[in-house]
């Protein structure tokens, strides 16, 4: 008898770990690093691409990534005036399932829609619109919970394109980046949307969301903000360290869109708009922290596709269309394509999932060994709109979202 409950037990388990390796709740992923863990997916893409499997309609304008929870899929929308989260189920014909209004749509600038993906813990939404008004809202009646606003409550600065944020959720905190006077970075209890710290180190929001490591004893959050890549204190919001070179600066607005790369105690970042980027080693001294650059080359200007890094190699694409692979520790050029376009990335199964702004999807094979396409294909009903939302992978589907429709993709290889 106890064996046999021993064995329920592990069934169980095993399918609860299943079915959460399956999730993408949080922005490029689990350790928000572009990397999905799923196996058995397609090596080689057939000529068309893989089959697609079905289009839902009616999301409204906008580039939020869709964020998926078991068997429902979370995403924001520009609709009759307003900005709203959307919950669709993906089994029942891809219905929207309930729609939640949270603002009026006042953003006026190009790219019109909200740019940040959903953040999804347990039965709760957090969802940051293109102005700033930040919520969270029960996941499966998308009931508003609790609501705030970036400019109001922390004298936040509208970013020139607007937010693009996905928030960071951490225990019972929210990690946010509001980039006012009243807090740079913020720590909102995630039931109430209560603050429990602000720090404030004068440095406006960027495009970029954080990240959470471990170093030298102390938790930290890593930030991307307008002017520096930043390391926060979890526990009080002090601010540790900073590292300018990779932030992008011009009168017109700063750019700095990457989530920074974390490895080792060492931190990777990177701009366009012939920026660039480098890695910097974070080191402990007697009075707190400092950083000593390793490396910075003009080699990466990384816009908005983001930057993966595997086994000690950097994969990006490099402004103007460039997707490279060049070593972590040296900053050395393994090989450079044009083919794949300015493209978005994401990394599953050996491959990478490459989606330029203006053409196709690529899947290219993650390889220091030089480029190698596997497949390309055209997405359908393309609309006038660059195609800036990054790519999701989860159940062995591909997702994709552009503007008001969302395409999924069957992408598992056959048994």
């Amino acid at each position: 008898m106890k064996a046999n409950y021993h064995l329920l037990i592990t069934i169980l388990l095993l399918n609860t770990i299943s079915a959460i390796g399956a999730d993408w709740t949080e922005w490029r992923g689990p350790n928000r690093d572009g990397i999905c863990t799923e196996k058995g997916l397609l090596q080689k893409w057939p000529d068309g691409g893989p089959r697609l499997l079905w289009v839902a309609k009616g999301l409204g304008e906008g580039h939020s990534a869709p964020a998926i929870a078991g068997t429902r899929i979370y995403t924001m929308g520009k609709k009759n005036g307003s900005v709203a989260v959307l919950a669709l189920d993906i089994e029942k014909n891809r219905s929207i399932i309930w729609e939640t209004p949270i603002c009026k749509a006042t953003y006026e600038g190009a790219f019109p829609g909200p740019r940040p993906m959903p953040t999804i813990d347990d039965d709760r939404v957090y969802a940051l619109e293109t102005m700033g008004t930040l919520v969270c809202v029960n996941a499966q009646s998308g009931k508003l919970i609790w609501k705030v606003h970036y400019e109001d409550d922390f004298g936040g600065v509208v970013p020139r394109w607007g937010f693009a944020e996905s928030v960071l959720i951490d225990g019972d905190k929210v990690i946010c980046l509001p980039g006012g006077d009243k807090g740079t970075v913020v720590a909102l209890n995630k039931m109430t949307g209560k603050t429990i710290w602000a720090s404030q180190f004068g440095e406006k929001a960027s495009y970029s969301s954080m990240i959470k490591v471990s170093h030298e004893g102390v938790k930290q959050y890593i930030a991307f903000t307008s002017a520096a890549v930043v390391g926060i204190r979890a526990e009080d919001g002090k601010l540790l360290w900073r590292y300018t070179n990779p932030a992008h600066h011009e009168s017109w607005g700063e750019v700095n869109v990457m989530v920074p790369i974390w490895s080792d105690g060492h931190v990777f970042a990177s701009s366009g708009y012939k920026t660039g980027g480098g890695v910097a080693k974070v080191k402990q001294t007697s009075d707190g922290f400092d950083v000593e650059e390793v490396w910075f080359s003009k080699a990466m200007e990384n816009h908005h596709g983001g930057v993966i890094l595997l086994d000690g190699k950097l994969y990006g694409c490099s402004d103007p269309k460039y997707l490279k692979c060049i070593d972590f520790t040296t900053g050395k050029v393994l090989w450079e394509s044009k083919e794949p376009g300015k493209c978005c990335l994401l990394y599953a199964d050996g491959m990478l999932y490459c989606r330029d702004r203006k053409g196709p999807i690529s899947l290219v094979k993650a390889t220091p060994e030089g480029f190698e396409m596997r497949g390309q294909f055209e997405q359908p009903d393309r609309s006038d709109q660059p195609a800036r939302t990054h790519p999701v992978i989860s159940n062995g589907k591909l997702y994709l979202r552009d503007q008001s429709n969302l395409f999924c993709y069957d992408i598992k290889a056959a048994k």
